[in-house]
């Protein structure tokens, strides 16, 4: 006992006193301190006390040597003890604000993916499902990474619609965000990199279309207006003027010049700019990129410039470019962003609005008559569509009826083509169409609220909108082409060379693709499972994370099946009936389906839709058409 009380006194004393002369322990009398201050320490009081003054007892001699002894150990046991760790998480709770923006800066990425062959990557899903399976494991065992598809089994949904407010800002929620692991880096399973990001305004989609369709009370309690009621209430449904709704528009933004003038667009051809609310998720690099709120002029010098006068109704949200892993992620944190607003718009980056878009816009969706109404559509090009005072002169409209499938992914999808782009055949309100496009959406707020972002579909490009257009149909939305186009896009082709040029320049996203190679192989499984595209995939083999939070309604007779039986899509050949155009542009599949609108507005009613479209001119492609496009 006396040793090793002597022993671990000494302990703390032996760290002054390296480097220790391990060998001198042996040889020599004593191992001499390693500085002037452990010498003078050396005849200090060690347990109360004083060390006996002969260098060369055998008791000091057998009191370094244990006490070495025992160093050496701690010491190993210590390096064992970090060496045996798990993967550490790096997080990332702090925001950084910027100007008004907040800012999800990149943390502990620099030396993930440094591993990945990009030339193997096609094979890591197939490498890796035949290590679990050796192991007897699934997809659906690897915690974390995969979530359990079992989560929702029992899980009770209850309605809870927050209150509504106007205006409103994800800045007066600065502190209240909450931590999410980097889908990128997830799939491949990096270390952990987290995101502080806002809260969904309801975060539980079930809760509200409760896997039936929604009942148009519910809706009415979905959408604020710009003036309360009597009671203070924003919330007042349809008894909301027109003119009074409030309008969300979500952009995602990758390394892109003109979102700030996208933006500007918005805010100054709107006839009541008031009641918008734009959120962009600004992927950009700091120091090489414009930031999509900086105007061209400082606001002290020019305030009345868009992004100065609205400055607070514009929310970014800035995300560092080597976090971006496409558009269904970069949209999903759009999404979060919502806040209740009565109407929402998705729009491209690089987009011009024409005059009174707002009102045009909400003109057309509440002439369908129809609560579950999405317009949405490809955009024509920005070349010849507007006069100089920003009217359209745009006589004809995209609609969407051309697709077919491709190999992608590992797999294959419904992509769609070039759209026909002609005069309305229906006039009046909006005409009916079976797709839907990511580059321009509107509808009523509940849409984002039921038909979320999947945040488990990182390096999702081809594909996104079918997916949203097959999820968006099995919870009782219907799908529409605007009769009269209200903004238009900056393609990176046209007779203005200067800007092709500077559009052909902008990065994309796919440019650091290495860092999160073969992850898209995964999300494309999910992607197709979850809409039934692929019934003969396998379950293990796809990630079920939070399915029914971002997976398909259960409205009767809106299937994925009963969508694809529909419009001539077989899944399991993987091939559809062709010149769905002749049934969709011609005005035939709005006339005979709209018949069947609900009395109460609350979409079509497809059981009473008896239709399967075949192709009714088999043998003739594409080339033997005449070009539909306007003049």
């Amino acid at each position: 006992p006396h040793l090793l009380s002597r022993s671990l006194s000494l302990l703390a004393r032996l760290y002054e006193k390296v480097p220790l002369c391990f060998a001198v322990i042996f040889s020599s009398p004593r191992c001499r301190p390693s500085h002037p201050t452990a010498a003078k320490n050396e005849q200090q009081l060690t347990m109360g006390r004083p060390l006996k003054s002969s260098s060369t007892s055998s008791s000091d001699r057998a009191v370094v040597i244990f006490s070495s002894i025992v160093l050496s150990l701690f010491t190993l046991g210590l390096v064992a003890s970090i060496w045996n760790l798990p993967t550490p998480k790096t997080y990332r709770p702090d925001l950084l604000s910027f100007h008004k923006s907040i800012n999800l800066g990149v943390s502990g990425i620099d030396d993930v993916g440094d591993d990945d062959d990009i030339n193997n990557s096609a094979n890591d899903l197939d490498d890796e499902l035949k290590l679990l399976h050796e192991e007897g494991m699934t997809i659906r065992d690897l915690g974390n990474n995969f979530g359990n598809s079992n989560l929702h089994a029992h899980k009770e949904h209850n309605t809870l619609v927050p209150q509504a407010k106007w205006p409103i800002s994800i800045r007066d929620e600065d502190g209240d965000f909450e931590d999410v692991v980097h889908p990128g880096h997830r799939a491949k399973n990096h270390s952990d990199v987290i995101m502080a990001v806002p809260k969904m305004w309801i975060d539980d989609p079930v809760s509200i279309h409760q896997n039936k369709l929604m009942t148009r009370e519910l809706a009415m309690k979905i959408g604020s207006c710009t003036v309360p009621d009597a009671s203070g209430n924003f919330a007042r449904g349809d008894s909301c003027p027109l003119d009074e709704r409030t309008i969300y528009v979500a952009i995602a933004s990758y390394r892109d010049y003109q979102c700030r003038d996208t933006v500007t667009s918005i805010f100054e051809r709107a006839k009541h700019p008031d009641r918008i609310r734009v959120g962009v998720i600004d992927q950009i690099m700091d120091g090489e990129d414009i930031h999509c709120d900086a105007p061209h002029e400082p606001c002290s010098e020019n305030p009345e410039q868009m992004l100065c006068k609205y400055k607070n109704q514009l929310d970014i949200l800035q995300v560092d470019p080597l976090l971006a892993v496409g558009p269904v992620f970069a949209r999903h944190l759009g999404h979060r962003l919502y806040r209740g607003e009565y109407y929402y718009m998705q729009s491209d980056a690089h987009v011009t609005y024409a005059n009174n878009w707002d009102v045009d816009i909400i003109s057309q969706q509440e002439a369908t008559k129809n609560e579950m109404a999405v317009l949405s559509t490809y955009l024509s090009n920005v070349e010849g569509a507007l006069d100089e005072k920003g009217d359209s002169i745009k006589k004809g409209r995209p609609i969407m009826c051309d697709t077919g499938f491709e190999e992608g992914q590992h797999n294959k999808h419904l992509r769609h083509g070039t759209q026909p782009e002609s005069a309305p055949s229906i006039t009046g309100m909006p005409q009916l169409h079976p797709f839907w496009s990511a580059g321009f959406s509107f509808s009523r707020g509940h849409f984002v609220v039921n038909v979320p972002y999947d945040f488990y579909q990182p390096l999702i490009f081809q594909g996104e909108e079918i997916s949203i257009a097959v999820r968006g149909f099995s919870i009782g939305y219907d799908f529409y082409a605007p009769e009269k186009s209200v903004c238009f896009h900056h393609y990176a082709e046209g007779k203005n060379s200067e800007n092709v040029a500077k559009r052909e320049k902008v990065p994309k996203f796919y440019d650091h693709n290495r860092v999160y190679a073969g992850a898209g192989i995964r999300s494309m499984s999910r992607m197709l499972a979850i809409i039934h595209m692929s019934p003969a995939m396998d379950p293990s083999k796809w990630d079920h994370t939070d399915e029914e939070k971002y997976g398909i309604g259960n409205v009767e007779f809106r299937s994925p099946e009963h969508f694809y039986e529909v419009f001539g899509i077989d899944v399991k050949k993987k091939s559809n009936e062709g010149h769905l155009c002749d049934f969709v542009d011609t005005g035939d599949m709005h006339k005979l389906f709209t018949q069947y609108l609900r009395a109460d507005g609350m979409g079509l009613d497809y059981s009473k839709i008896v239709y399967k479209f075949i192709d009714p001119r088999p043998g003739e492609t594409d080339d033997d058409e005449t070009d539909d496009t306007e003049e």
